[in-house]
């Protein structure tokens, strides 16, 4: 009989979080501070980030061990399913073998809950009991007003207007969870109230969403403080929970990927499925092709500039070395709106740099298409996000095919779309359409960066 899911027992659950940073040969350049261009200090971090989490952001350690009490809340919804995607290699005549991590499964249903657990839990131990933050297409904000809510946190969440628009049910569902949600740019920030100002009708962008997050986390200092659901190294830390699991899942299996593959914004979920296999390319010889696919209209993995820039438009973050698009870049309402982000995180910036990971884009149309596919063989509605993920698996199956060779395919399903089906019901309606930037357009956001490296 096939099997066709594996679950670890809770015995066998990861006690402890990679840091592949401890194993890069070139680790990341650090954050500096936009005023004085030296690098940033735990003491100037923790203004904004809970302390124990900026430690982590500047660890070296190779392994950082789960707090209890995240262990605890993790055992809701952990280990997820690692799953053989049979119907899917039927319908594509393949001889590749193509598994899927179903990170869909969290309450939240997206692997976002993977970081805000602890995120929470640490500003709790700490004493915060106001939070600030931004989410793209409301998984994050969803996870994160789900994670206060046990900790008894109060959240406030500012949401990428064109995503608080096409998605109204995850606004209810961090409504439902206790938190106060905002339309961004808003009008009650400065950093919002300038960029109405500019253009009433500002469909927002996750750099503006943490501009506003950031500067309500700056107002109240005493007890606010501001969490991030992507980019920077403690959440990629966080999402390793996602890897160290697959690594046991796929041995039971019996396989180990010949590619990983993780759909890419700011590099959470990308960081979650690959970083643990990485560890492997690293430190023992193996040769296992690491692809992140981004949205062909958000390109800046495969189109971008390797530079310091802000992580937000208003510049009030620091300065992060990353593949950008420039802060100013506004992406195209695509309904994919967690990948709508013009920066990538350091620790996958440096990685693509060296050449150690790949870069794929994707258009709009394809990825849906390869949603439909996936839902119609393996029964999940998957998330416009992690269909980015699905079509270059597709990709690869296709290709194995074309050459007669069997290879085995891991990607991470980040998030079930069942509260995304307006992108589907465009893409029946022959409404969606595939945005692709010129170089012009790009440059232009670009040539507006300080040249610091």
């Amino acid at each position: 009989m096939k099997t066709k899911k594996i679950i670890l027992p809770e015995s066998q659950m990861p006690t402890q979080w990679y840091n592949i940073v401890s194993d890069m040969k070139n680790r990341p350049l650090p954050p500096l501070n936009p005023a004085t261009k030296e690098p940033v200090t735990l003491e100037q971090m923790s203004a904004l980030f809970a302390e124990e989490l900026m430690k982590q952001e500047m660890s070296t350690e190779r392994y950082i061990d789960i707090p209890e009490e995240v262990q605890d809340l993790y055992k809701i919804y952990r280990s997820t399913p690692l799953v053989r995607a049979y119907g899917l290699e039927k319908a594509l005549d393949t001889p590749a073998k193509i598994y899927f991590k179903n990170e869909s499964v969290s309450p939240v249903g997206s692997h976002k809950t993977n970081t805000a657990i602890p995120q929470a839990y640490y500003n709790y131990k700490q004493g915060i009991r106001h939070l600030t933050t931004e989410t793209g297409a409301g998984q994050w904000g969803a996870a994160m007003s789900m994670a206060t809510q046990h900790f008894g946190i109060d959240l406030k969440v500012f949401m990428v207007k064109v995503s608080f628009n096409q998605k109204p049910y995850r606004k209810l569902m961090m409504n439902t969870w206790g938190a106060d949600v905002y339309a961004s740019p808003s009008e009650i920030t400065a950093a919002g109230r300038a960029a109405l100002a500019k253009n009433p009708n500002d469909s927002g962008s996750l750099g503006m969403a943490i501009s506003e997050a950031v500067e309500m986390a700056l107002q109240n200092p005493q007890d606010t403080r501001y969490c991030l659901g992507s980019v920077l190294n403690h959440v990629l830390l966080h999402q390793t929970i996602i890897g160290e699991e697959a690594v046991k899942q796929m041995e039971l299996f019996g396989e180990y990927p010949d590619v990983v593959i993780g759909c890419f914004g700011g590099g959470s979920n990308f960081a979650g499925i690959s970083f643990s296999f990485l560890r492997d390319n690293l430190t023992k010889g193996k040769n296992t092709r690491v692809i992140a696919v981004e949205p062909q209209s958000c390109p800046k993995l495969t189109r971008g500039e390797f530079q310091y820039d802000f992580g937000d438009v208003a510049g009030f973050t620091p300065l992060l070395p990353m593949y950008t698009l420039g802060h100013n870049f506004h992406p195209s309402d695509i309904h994919a709106g967690g990948l709508r982000y013009h920066g990538a995180g350091s620790i996958v910036s440096q990685l693509l740099k060296d050449k150690v990971i790949e870069a794929q884009s994707v258009p709009q149309t394809e990825t849906l298409a390869a949603g439909v596919l996936f839902a119609r063989t393996e029964g999940i509605i998957p998330a416009p996000e992690s269909a980015h993920a699905i079509a270059q698996a597709i990709r690869e199956a296709k290709r194995a095919k074309e050459e007669g060779v069997s290879k085995t395919i891991l990607f991470n399903l980040s998030g079930h779309g069942q509260i995304d089906l307006y992108a589907y019901e465009q893409y029946f309606a022959g409404k969606l359409r595939d945005y692709e930037i010129s170089d012009n357009e790009i440059r232009s956001t670009l040539n507006e960066l300080d040249k610091i490296i």
